[in-house]
């Protein structure tokens, strides 16, 4: 079974791109940073787009591959002015771990000798160790009637990538400081006259990221434990840092992010959870839906449990901060803080 990911590009070969370059543009209109203009970024999404930019300022000149939070990843094909700008790019930003591969695709196709940014890397999280909210005890702690099925089901996947690892590190407060860092580190190599810039804008990010810790640490003094589930595990790290386990049988998540379908047995185990009233909040991914996460959902509704919404790209208007504050806030609300 394969993990889903971000969309599979149509990339265009790198002597297509340059024959394109005559009457196309960067998406961004990017320039050479070489030439004194600005430094020339194309990232996955919108997410890295927008921490790019707040490190770099107006000294960077930003092109985000997948910015519209309506947008359907799966349906998203490159077309020649995304395959140009990262053909023309001094750094490009990935999230890795498999989410996007895409874009190395892209890159390899390009010819760039652009610097990669991989968001996973740098955050340091070990992509062969799973995350707290899928250890078994947890599931075992909030749900004694979690059936057999569901365990040989989540058994038969232990050796899955996404098993074994939450490729969302976008919700990881820490791992986008350190991001923010590494930006500032290369945007300074390529740019040497405005490191130190590069290096405050990073500092007053952590400073904001740091704040965001503090409330999920708060969270997590009141609500150590509380049993939650998500119909993906898109805020599993934030779910981590607020000290809430997800209980949902990891067979139904995994299932859902894959785009497979979900046996009768594990989707009547996750519908247990509302009916039994075992779990204080659903976390619901509004970019992807199917019937069965609709059933989980009214499930949850009926139930009487509250439902936070989330997603994978930043809603229209909102920074990173902003964003992951919203999420906060939710998720403290739904919790009855």
């Amino acid at each position: 079974m394969k993990m889903r990911s971000l969309p599979t590009l149509l990339v265009l070969p790198a002597a297509a791109a340059l024959v394109l370059s005559g009457c196309a543009t960067g998406a961004s209109g990017s320039t050479d940073s070489t030439d004194g203009g600005a430094i020339s970024v194309v990232t996955s999404t919108n997410v890295y787009g927008d921490i790019a930019t707040t490190v770099g300022g107006d000294l960077v000149d930003v092109t985000s591959i997948i910015s519209d939070p309506s947008q359907d990843p799966h349906s998203y094909e490159a077309d020649a002015r995304t395959q140009l700008a990262v053909s023309k790019a001094d750094v490009v930003v990935e999230n890795g771990g498999g989410y996007d591969s895409f874009v190395d695709t892209m890159v390899d196709a390009s010819g760039t000798d652009a610097t990669v940014i991989n968001a996973v890397d740098v955050s340091g999280l070990d992509p062969e160790a799973g995350h707290d909210d899928h250890a078994d005890e947890a599931t075992d702690a909030a749900s004694d009637d979690a059936t057999a099925d569901a365990d040989a089901d989540a058994d038969e996947h232990d050796d899955h990538d996404h098993a074994a690892f939450n490729e969302h590190v976008f919700y990881s407060l820490p791992s986008m400081a350190k991001l923010a860092t590494a930006l500032a580190d290369e945007f300074g190599r390529v740019d040497t006259a405005n490191a130190d810039t590069f290096t405050a804008n990073a500092e007053a990010f952590g400073t904001k990221i740091a704040d965001l810790e503090a409330q999920a640490a708060s969270i997590k003094t009141a609500h150590d434990g509380d049993p939650v589930a998500y119909t993906e595990p898109v805020p599993g790290y934030l779910f981590d840092a607020m000290g809430l386990v997800n209980v949902t049988p990891e067979a139904f998540s995994e299932a859902i992010e894959e785009g497979d379908d979900v046996s009768p047995a594990v989707l009547n185990d996750t519908l247990k959870l509302f009916t039994d009233g075992k779990v204080d909040l659903l976390a619901y991914n509004e970019q992807t839906s199917s019937p069965e996460t609709e059933q989980v959902e009214k499930a949850a509704t009926d139930a009487g449990v509250a439902i936070v919404p989330v997603t994978e790209l930043l809603p229209e208007g909102e920074d990173y901060v902003a964003w992951q504050q919203s999420n906060i806030d939710a998720i403290s609300a739904a919790l009855g803080e």
